[in-house]
């Protein structure tokens, strides 16, 4: 080809998970039956309300744009959904709904980020949350955080991070790929520490013990981005949001008429039905989830893998298998070449996540225990 391929696109590396469930969608393809734990997806079907919202809304013709920030009452929904589980006060002028969480993300990196500016993030961290802040021009800046510690955010190690060039820090909680929940104390230190906080909200309301809190119940100048896709059910239907202060919103609302425009409408209209009516279908599927994690907990340690907290969010185990390999991206390939078993290496997550591996259990729990009876078998030839 005439042209070279950027700088900036190079920089972009891969989504790892990604290529575990290609290589194990092409082993399917040849006839073998793989157990999947690799994926963060829901496997539940979207709830009815949901799809009935969305085809309503096709047949009345709400198939065109909407104001670039969303559609109103989507906005003032979320703001009541605020309210109503973390008892804060948000006004629907600093709400812009985007197609999923990944364009919200871009946004308020690109809003907030000079060229070296630094971003503070946990490691191990969201496999994206590095490509995210450097295609926007910005240095990650990694801080550990301990297995043994429950995954608690350092704050004094943190504060000593900060200087002239530090430009936000990044929160997950409950985090992708430890499933830990930072508690009140924890979110609140951080909170006062001087920089822009961006509050990755993602896996709230999929919590089994004491309930995450959103950072916006201790700053409210903080950033959030959150969605539809994983309470709901609704990965592919891909909405998000984000929740940023009001003198943001003038430069994040240009960026999304430029480079996107405005969410899908008839989408916009599902998630308002999502927030109304399907709190009891977003239960089920909560307490299936902590059936399978429970099984999980109780049956880790006959596969030889290792847990020394529990997660209590999200839908991930973050099992050791240092004492295997110290190559978690040949391990889980290996793995999945001969048990048949697809899992995310834990090197996805950034350099503390090496020696581990992330199980996802949105599967069924047919399907979770076939693959803990795959994997002990793998392990104990070791």
């Amino acid at each position: 080809m005439k042209g070279k391929i950027s700088s900036r696109a190079s920089a972009v590396t891969p989504f790892i998970v990604m290529d575990v469930l290609e290589k194990a969608k092409e082993m399917e393809k040849m006839g073998e039956d793989i157990i999947h734990l690799e994926i963060g997806e829901p496997d539940f079907d979207t709830p009815e309300p949901i799809k009935e919202a969305a085809a309503k809304a096709m047949g009345e013709g709400h198939t065109h744009y909407t104001h670039s920030q969303g559609l109103l009452e989507l906005r003032e929904e979320i703001c009541r959904y605020y309210h109503e589980n973390y008892d804060v006060g948000i006004t629907p002028d600093r709400v812009v709904i985007t197609s999923g969480t990944s364009p919200a993300m871009l946004l308020v990196f690109s809003a907030l980020l000079n060229s070296g500016d630094e971003v503070l993030l946990s490691n191990p961290h969201y496999s994206c949350y590095p490509n995210f802040i450097k295609y926007s021009g910005g240095i990650p800046i990694p801080f550990h955080v301990k297995e043994e510690n429950n995954y608690l955010y350092p704050v004094d190690k943190i504060k000593e991070s900060i200087n002239s060039r530090t430009a936000a820090l990044v929160v997950n909680s409950p985090s992708n790929p430890t499933g830990a929940v930072l508690p009140r104390e924890n979110l609140e230190a951080l909170s006062m520490l001087d920089i822009p906080i961006i509050s990755d909200e993602i896996y709230h309301g999929l919590t089994y013990g004491e309930k995450a809190h959103s950072i916006l119940e201790f700053d409210d100048h903080a950033i959030v981005v959150n969605g539809f896709s994983k309470l709901y059910a609704m990965t592919g239907w891909r909405l998000g949001y984000a929740i940023v202060p009001k003198e943001l919103m003038r430069a994040i609302r240009n960026m999304q008429q430029n480079l996107f425009i405005c969410a899908n409408s008839f989408v916009q209209h599902a998630a308002i039905a999502a927030l109304k009516y399907c709190s009891k279908h977003v239960e089920k599927m909560r307490q299936e989830y902590d059936t399978r994690r429970k099984f999980i907990l109780k049956n880790i340690k006959d596969t030889g893998l290792e847990i020394e907290g529990e997660p209590t969010g999200a839908f991930y185990v973050f099992a050791n298998a240092g004492k295997f390999s110290d190559d978690s991206y040949k391990l889980a390939f290996d793995i999945l070449d001969k048990a048949k078993v697809a899992l995310t290496p834990g090197i996805d997550f950034g350099s503390r996540g090496e020696g581990y591996l992330r199980i996802s259990y949105a599967n069924s729990l047919e399907n979770i225990g076939e693959g803990m009876r795959r994997l002990g078998r793998y392990f104990k030839n070791k």
